[in-house]
């Protein structure tokens, strides 16, 4: 033992939803563990909108109603169609699985906050202004970390576990040489918040709107006290023609849509407008001996179906578990990582079938013109709640949708072919004028 170091069972790099989580669940069991976040709560953050599969987390970590209190009810998720009210609504408690009936939509950087002050009133050593520097793995159970607290005091930690939940900083996958490009997608945003924009009425108050242009896809996310989180995901080519004009240029685009337009007439553009791109990547592997990666930190999805913050909880969730296993019982070590794995990229893969092709004419189509046959329509809102797990009902209709997808590829295949060669083009492309701050890193 290194005497003049901080001993603790687990050390966990970063203090978002991922940290948090794992943080508080083994606290709960008796670990000593300290939490590292290198910046300060509140802090910045985008991805308000949660799923309703968030919420049975929320519910084992303690905080649904803390969550309750702060958000905006969330009742589905409507898609812009040629009707009568212009969209297409997807109901949460339409799904066939069994995720709850809606979910909330919340400011991040009260949400992480939240998060990250529950684990520390759990029991956790939660240490804001600590950004590890360095990591050395001594062996599967003696791991030191260099430390740099924000007033300027360095320091080592020595643990028997190290958790990474670093985000998109992906700190272990990065010093391992274990992140990769994700060579089939790529994608950019360009996003900021308003005040006065027109909401959805009645039932669909709470929706998260999803609008099309050519370039991508834009989104709504009523807030509290009457804000939107507003911008659109966009191709890199696309995003380049930016050129410095960030503000004008997030109005631009979003003017291309008529319907969003519309809903923009009093509104008022409030903050900054940010840009952030290279999204898609994951890692080569997501544990070894002493060490897993969870949530933004193993990878990342383009936020189309709002999956990180449910992906980095849930995946904390399982994580937890491995660790709490592999400290009491090392022999299983092992072939829990590989199981938790194996689960965590099926789900990523479920969710990248449609993230992939979501821009592309076959699902324009269907999401424009939506039949229940067979409860395909179910299965797809069951998709959008994020129960792509464990239920066997859900998965036989997603699986049936695939079939029903190719059917329809076919007679539109000289349109699927184009999108499929340019969506693989644009997959190259580099943004390298993001103004967030791990853009800027």
């Amino acid at each position: 033992m290194d005497a003049a170091a901080d001993i603790c069972d687990v050390a966990v790099i970063g203090g978002g939803p991922a940290g948090s989580t794992a943080a508080t669940l083994l606290a709960r069991k008796g670990y000593k563990v300290i939490a590292l976040e290198k910046e300060r709560h509140p802090r910045f953050h985008i991805g308000e909108s949660l799923l309703p599969m968030n919420l049975p987390v929320f519910e084992r970590l303690g905080v649904l109603d803390k969550v309750r209190a702060m958000g905006v009810f969330k009742p589905g998720a409507d898609f812009e169609a040629k009707n009568e009210r212009g969209y297409n609504n997807y109901a949460f408690s339409r799904a066939i699985g069994n995720s709850p009936p809606h979910s909330y939509q919340v400011w991040r950087q009260d949400f992480d906050q939240m998060l990250y002050e529950h684990a520390r009133e759990t029991g956790a050593d939660a240490r804001e202004g600590h950004e590890v520097l360095a990591v050395e793995q001594v062996s599967s159970r003696e791991t030191r970390l260099e430390v740099l607290a924000d007033d300027g005091r360095s320091y080592r930690i020595q643990a028997r576990y190290v958790i990474d939940a670093s985000g998109r900083d992906a700190f272990l996958a990065s010093k391992k040489q274990l992140r990769r490009k994700n060579m089939e997608h790529q994608s950019a945003a360009i996003f900021g918040h308003f005040r006065g924009a027109v909401p959805r009425v009645g039932e669909d108050a709470g929706n998260i709107s999803i609008y099309r242009f050519a370039y991508g896809w834009m989104w709504m996310i009523p807030l509290p006290d009457g804000v939107m989180s507003i911008g659109a995901v966009c191709r890199p080519e696309y995003l380049k023609q930016r050129k410095g004009r960030t503000a004008e240029f997030l109005l631009e685009t979003l003017h291309q849509n008529a319907a969003l337009k519309a809903r923009l007439q009093r509104a008022e553009l409030i903050g900054e407008v940010r840009v952030t791109g290279n999204y898609s990547y994951d890692s080569k592997q997501m544990g070894g001996p002493g060490w897993v990666l969870i949530g933004d930190a193993f990878a990342f999805l383009d936020p189309v179906f709002s999956t990180g913050v449910f992906l980095a909880m849930s995946g904390a969730e399982q994580a937890a578990e491995v660790v709490d296993t592999a400290l009491r019982e090392p022999k299983r070590e092992a072939k829990m990582l590989r199981k938790m794995e194996r689960r965590q990229r099926a789900g990523m893969a479920r969710f990248s079938f449609f993230i992939y092709r979501f821009n592309g004419p076959v699902l324009t189509q269907m999401f424009r013109q939506p039949r229940n046959v067979w409860q395909l329509e179910q299965g797809v809102i069951s998709m959008l709640a994020g129960d792509l797990f464990d239920s066997p009902k859900v998965l036989r209709r997603l699986s049936l949708f695939k079939v029903v997808y190719a059917l329809t590829g076919l007679r539109n295949w000289r349109r699927w072919r184009s999108e499929h060669k340019y969506r693989l083009a644009q997959a190259r492309a580099e943004i390298t004028d993001g103004n967030t701050p791990l853009d800027k890193a």
